[in-house]
């Protein structure tokens, strides 16, 4: 299964992050409009739906504990239509939660930069550092590590919390 070393912040100005990033080496990669349907799977595990303006869908699931501002994260993609099964896996019955956003991708080697404008939340920062064959996870925390205070992000502005969780606060 896939990991990441991820974080999420509120951003009070998305304009002077994605500068900061920019200056820090990222590219920019894309600029998505996504909607994300949560269901749950058996009471403890959700899944989401992600469909993307213009684009694919793809059933999201992943594990990971909400206790830390820094944390691992294991996931898996798979799209919407199994082509080898030959089904839809989109659950039955209605979502749990819906949250929509506006998402700006930028990439620094392995890290993804997402810029987030969510509908009824406001503006985010996520980091998914990509554990892989060449970054382990201590390399991915040192990466993280590194790119918060240049993107002006302290310890004390991460967020243990998923977009689905945060909606449901509201």
């Amino acid at each position: 299964m896939p990991r990441n070393i991820e974080i999420k912040a509120r951003a009070a100005d998305l304009a002077a992050v994605r500068e900061a990033a920019l200056g820090a080496g990222a590219r920019p990669h894309a600029v998505e409009e996504q909607t994300d349907r949560y269901y749950a799977l058996d009471g403890e595990r959700r899944v989401k739906l992600r469909t993307i303006a213009g684009g694919r869908a793809e059933m999201i699931e992943y594990r990971r504990a909400e206790d830390h501002g820094v944390r691992p994260s294991d996931y898996t993609v798979t799209p919407v239509r199994a082509a080898a099964a030959g089904v839809c896996l989109v659950p039955e019955g209605e979502p749990l939660v819906i949250v929509r956003k506006q998402r700006e991708v930028l990439l620094w080697g392995n890290v993804r930069i997402h810029l987030d404008r969510v509908e009824r939340l406001g503006s985010f920062v996520e980091l998914e550092a990509v554990v892989d064959e060449v970054h382990d996870e201590a390399c991915c925390r040192e990466q993280v590590a590194r790119l918060l205070p240049e993107l002006g992000i302290a310890e004390t502005d991460l967020l243990r919390a998923s977009y689905s969780d945060l909606v449901e606060k509201r």
